[in-house]
């Protein structure tokens, strides 16, 4: 990681407010790992759809040897750290991962962009049976500010006026589309979902909400297991 990439990406960034968020966030992720950390003395983490950078949250607890991060992804992830692992899978097909092969699966702002229902189906029944303890964070439907498109109740409009939106200009982090068919694939690639779709998802997990100005902006699955 450059100081470049740093500059670009504001989650890379300590000093960006969508850093702190993710900051703020790990403390649930770090409480997950200590308690499996001491009940197991052990930590097998599988972070489908994450990255090494990403870990820079934990300010260096998961350097611990005794916690392993099995990255999961749809292409090979760069890895610098001996206990990170990048694995090549698809997160809505992943047969070759045994059931409870690890204590914690681990996912941020993954599931939205899985496709369509059924998708996301596969993709939380893997969640659950991968690991006693979980913790899935997606950006929730109902806040006002699209995170991926930047652009005020985007979400909300219907998909004709979002790929039009898409057509004319940089939207956020999506870059402006040259063609009808790149600006449709951009809109259906991301799927905020409402609360009672992720409990319908998670039904064995508590949904908890990260907060801004009062108003929900994310959902957080959290199953604790018997960790």
């Amino acid at each position: 990681m450059t100081s470049t990439d740093v500059e670009v990406n504001p989650y890379l960034n300590p000093r960006s407010v969508a850093y702190r968020f993710r900051q703020k966030r790990y403390h649930h992720v770090g409480a997950l790992i200590d308690r499996i950390l001491a009940q197991r003395g052990r930590c097998r983490i599988i972070d489908i759809g994450g990255a090494e950078s990403y870990w820079n949250i934990s300010g260096g607890h998961v350097d611990d040897p005794r916690i392993e991060v099995v990255l999961v992804n749809l292409s090979a992830e760069p890895t610098t750290k001996p206990n990170f692992k990048s694995v090549v899978s698809n997160a809505c097909d992943m047969r070759a991962f045994a059931d409870m092969s690890y204590d914690l699966v681990h996912s941020n702002s993954v599931i939205e962009h899985v496709g369509v229902w059924p998708d996301m189906e596969r993709f939380a029944a893997n969640v659950r049976r991968l690991a006693p303890v979980y913790f899935v964070q997606s950006p929730y439907f109902g806040f006002p500010i699209e995170p991926h498109f930047r652009f005020p109740m985007f979400h909300w409009l219907p998909e004709q006026a979002q790929y039009r939106l898409i057509l004319s200009k940089d939207m956020g982090h999506v870059k402006r589309a040259e063609t009808v068919s790149d600006a449709v694939r951009a809109v259906q690639g991301c799927k905020l979902l409402d609360r009672r779709q992720y409990a319908e998802l998670f039904p064995d997990a508590e949904i908890k909400s990260e907060r801004v100005l009062g108003l929900t902006k994310s959902l957080m699955a959290i199953r604790r297991g018997d960790a």
